[in-house]
């Protein structure tokens, strides 16, 4: 009788998880994704700029659900004010949305543990 030596990889005794064990992993790496994406429909961030002269107030998905402007905070005696609220209505939204994107992005890698940044051939798009 000769034994035989077992590859590492997926023999019972290996390191390598079973493709059962690996399709459960990765359907509950799914559905806590989507539990994820879901729940920044509802989260919110605010930016705000000009000193509080304005406020957005943005999802977690990128959407914009208001924009206050403090009319005490705008001089409208200077001709320049309304180009003045112009700029500050784009660096508000410009930078909720990029801290709405921050926030999105650290809330998906919390579900992913850095995974899609591991997997080979640009596939780590697949997961964000």
């Amino acid at each position: 009788m000769s034994k035989r030596k077992r590859s590492s990889f997926g023999g019972p005794s290996g390191g390598m998880p079973s493709q059962a064990s690996l399709m459960r992993q990765v359907q509950k790496m799914q559905d806590d994704m989507a539990a994820a994406q879901a729940a920044l429909e509802d989260e919110t961030i605010e930016a705000s700029v000009g000193g509080g002269a304005v406020t957005v107030v943005i999802t977690g998905k990128q959407v914009v659900k208001s924009i206050t402007i403090n009319p005490d905070a705008i001089d409208t005696s200077d001709e320049e004010w309304l180009t003045d609220l112009q700029d500050l209505l784009l660096a508000a939204v410009n930078q909720a949305i990029e801290q709405s994107q921050t926030f999105a992005a650290e809330r998906m890698e919390g579900v992913t543990g850095g995974l899609d940044a591991m997997l080979p051939g640009g596939l780590g798009g697949l997961l964000g």
